[in-house]
């Protein structure tokens, strides 16, 4: 189980270290809505959006909406369970249908992996809902719990993320930071990740 979860934890920053430093296409207008200073519920602003969106592909749209965020943390913490999870789920599927078919089949028949797959599998697949919940003031008593307890990171650890943009990028409970951290920093010096 704590395997999985690490795994999970990985998984949820180096796709955050992804998404943040990806760049994004110029000349498309999301410029334009990322530095967009008026009303965001506007008329003005809506149509420039779905202009905007309407150019962008699946993976365009997922690495820009991970961007906002950081200019408005609490954006993320308004979207909906379903917005959150969806980009995850269309990628993550086909791996729970695998994991089943291997079991039914009995291909996999260790309960061992099979429960540390499960688990690794589902942290990923709700690891943008669990970082919206460090950008909302209320959640469920399950996941202040699972804060208190150390199984998911806690707001002030999350924060320093956003203070740096440059270190502490996973979103489930952070244990796979300090590794993270040498990993985006080997990359940095690559050239693969522009400060």
């Amino acid at each position: 189980l704590p395997l999985g979860w690490y795994v999970a934890d990985a998984m949820s920053g180096l796709v955050h270290m992804l998404m943040d430093y990806h760049p994004c296409r110029p000349g498309v207008g999301l410029k334009e809505m990322f530095f967009y200073e008026g009303n965001r519920s506007s008329e003005d602003y809506l149509a420039l959006r779905a202009r905007t969106l309407k150019k962008l592909s699946f993976f365009e749209t997922v690495s820009f909406d991970f961007k906002t965020h950081h200019p408005r943390p609490n954006a993320l913490g308004r979207r909906t369970f379903e917005h959150q999870t969806l980009s995850l789920t269309v990628v993550l599927l086909p791996a729970f249908v695998g994991l089943n078919a291997a079991l039914l089949l009995q291909v996999l028949d260790s309960a061992s992996v099979a429960l540390f797959l499960w688990v690794a599998l589902s942290g990923m697949l709700l690891s943008q809902y669990l970082h919206g919940t460090l950008h909302r003031k209320k959640n469920p008593a399950l996941i202040d719990w699972m804060r208190r307890s150390h199984l998911l990171i806690t707001e002030p650890a999350h924060d320093l993320h956003h203070a740096t943009l440059n270190r502490d990028f996973a979103t489930i409970n952070g244990w796979s930071n300090p590794i993270l951290n040498h990993v985006f920093n080997a990359l940095q010096k690559r050239g693969w990740f522009d400060p």
